[in-house]
């Protein structure tokens, strides 16, 4: 049967008390229809104690994941408010400033799949304390760093830290909610921790930067202090760790090793290619390049030899039949994940640049032009808490990636001379709809079609997908602007900025056509469904997970 959750957050129980009274009541006094006055006032009593111990315990259950987002975004985005500052103070060039994000951006996108395997097998609970307190932990080390190499190696190995304990997150959020309206309030709340996180990592960034002491160190100090408490925290609420069901609790080294290395080296082209000394015809970029796509596609074989051999060999990392889950369905909505995140990022950074770089806006003023998307995604997390359990899967995915279509079109057809608020303002309320919606109701999704001991090597197949997405859709959107900016230098015309807009729109409707058309017939996620018995194709045992029959 289902094994005990690893953490204790299940659906609102009913009062054991109260249905102990109504079956006494029923059994020996079945003539009695109102209970007496003093038992109607116990039960009051009982009710109201009830729903204060209910309220607290649900207050202090939502902060795990809402924490956890935001020390994951607080950690990433953060750093890129003070990194002038950095680069005046350690004196690093501008050209490898950029080390600074993508250093942690790498690690932490590309150690999901394996990280998420050895929170299944090992639990869950020990990778997300390990990994919030090893953050913290380096996020301190970052604070002291006295050279740009020794922030380069602390922001990489930094992020472990997110890589151990995302995945470990979400597998604990998917076995502690059955399906209900309380795992979507669990994952919407993980979900608003990102605009959250993003929009308090800023500005509390700059705040500290700029009215400390300690200057661009003090954020990484703050950080440091919210890796502790998560970690604290995780230790005080989450249960201890179920074992795994699986009889082979084996690691996939080697799959392990051929996947992150192929992944690093893609991620790594992918944001080099366009800005090395002959673009993507450097030699080094394409041998990178193919050397990726080889270790990768060694993996494939690797994975698909061992779930075809599972009775003589070590279980996969990832098994192959999990893409055909739901008729195919997971596969797309980890397609529908990687093309949003190339979509919204591609609009958010071009975005950004062209307010910076084509309008001349300072920082400052270009993060207000922004600030609408925190509000909006914060309500768009409230709506899919509202609607997941009564609005078909297929309507929320294509709506959202319709929506930030839109926003991507807005600047794709944007006037430099009009004011703000026509073009400006509804691209940014418009933007996060698909990226909140696809994530919100993507990883309830795929929660409910993973069986319980893969919870989290689910989860971070989907956050390695929105990793993988980011960096294509730069690439590819960089690829956009440089055809059309002047080659031998000189400011980029407009039509350069609405080109990589019009990319990142492709993206949007692309995702919208996935969904349309492979998504159809999927109801409700976040309804209810009975469990049923479901066999693995490599033991044959059976084992139980949520009803799926329901997606056509």
């Amino acid at each position: 049967g289902r094994p005990a959750p690893s953490l204790s957050l299940p659906p609102l129980p009913t009062l054991p008390l109260h249905g102990h009274i109504d079956g006494l009541l029923s059994d020996r006094c079945p003539t009695r229809r109102t209970p007496p006055l003093a038992l109607r006032v116990a039960r009051g009593r009982l009710h109201a104690r009830h729903d204060h111990e209910c309220a607290g315990r649900v207050l202090r259950r939502l902060s795990f994941p809402l924490t956890t987002a935001l020390l994951q975004l607080a950690s990433s985005t953060a750093v890129s408010v003070f990194i002038p500052v950095i680069a005046r103070d350690l004196q690093i060039a501008e050209s490898q400033l950029q080390w600074l994000v993508s250093a942690f951006s790498l690690s932490s996108g590309c150690f999901l799949l394996l990280l998420g395997r050895i929170a299944d097998l090992y639990g869950r609970k020990k990778l997300y304390v390990a990994g919030t307190l090893y953050l913290g932990l380096l996020s301190l080390g970052c604070g002291f760093g006295k050279s740009a190499t020794v922030l380069y190696v602390l922001r990489g190995l930094q992020g472990l830290g997110p890589a151990a304990f995302v995945p470990a997150c979400l597998g604990i959020l998917a076995h502690a909610f059955p399906p209900s309206r309380a795992r979507a309030i669990a994952f919407a709340t993980f979900s608003a921790g990102a605009p959250i996180g993003g929009a308090l990592g800023t500005q509390i960034g700059a705040l500290l930067t700029q009215y400390t002491e300690a200057s661009w160190r003090s954020p990484f100090y703050l950080i440091a202090g919210l890796g502790v408490l998560c970690a604290v925290g995780g230790v005080l609420i989450i249960d201890p760790d179920v074992p795994s069901t699986e009889a082979d609790r084996r690691v996939d080294w080697l799959g392990g090793f051929l996947v992150t290395a192929g992944l690093v080296l893609l991620v790594f082209v992918l944001g080099q290619g366009s800005i090395a000394t002959d673009g993507w015809r450097t030699g080094y970029i394409i041998a990178l390049l193919v050397v990726s796509l080889v270790l990768i596609g060694l993996f494939i074989a690797w994975q698909h030899y061992l779930e075809k051999n599972a009775a003589t060999q070590r279980p996969p990392l990832m098994k192959l039949s999990m893409w055909k889950r739901a008729d195919g369905k997971f596969a797309a909505m980890q397609v529908i994940a990687f093309f949003q995140w190339a979509a919204f990022l591609s609009w958010f950074f071009w975005a950004q640049v062209y307010y910076e770089d084509y309008m001349k806006l300072s920082p400052i003023l270009t993060a207000i032009r922004m600030l609408p998307m925190t509000i909006t995604g914060a309500l768009c997390n409230l709506f899919v808490v509202l609607v997941i359990a009564r609005m078909p899967l297929v309507v929320l995915i294509c709506t959202g990636t319709l929506v930030t279509g839109i926003a991507s079109l807005l600047f794709a057809l944007i006037d430099p001379a009009a004011p703000y608020w026509a073009f400006g303002f509804p691209a940014t309320i418009t933007a996060v709809f698909g990226a909140d919606f696809v994530f919100a109701a993507g990883t309830i999704f795929v929660a409910k079609v993973s069986l319980p001991h893969e919870q989290s090597l689910a989860g971070g197949l989907f956050q390695t997908l929105t990793q993988l997405g980011t960096a294509f859709g730069l690439a590819i959107s960089t690829i956009a602007f440089d055809a059309i900016a002047p080659v031998g230098g000189g400011p980029p015309p407009i039509k350069a900025y609405r080109v990589a807009q019009w990319t990142a729109f492709g993206m949007a409707m692309l995702c919208t056509v996935i969904g349309a058309v492979f998504l159809r017939g999927v109801g409700p996620v976040g309804a209810p469904d009975p469990v049923v018995k479901q066999t693995e194709p490599d033991d044959g045992a059976p084992v139980e997970t949520e009803k799926i029959e329901v997606y056509s």
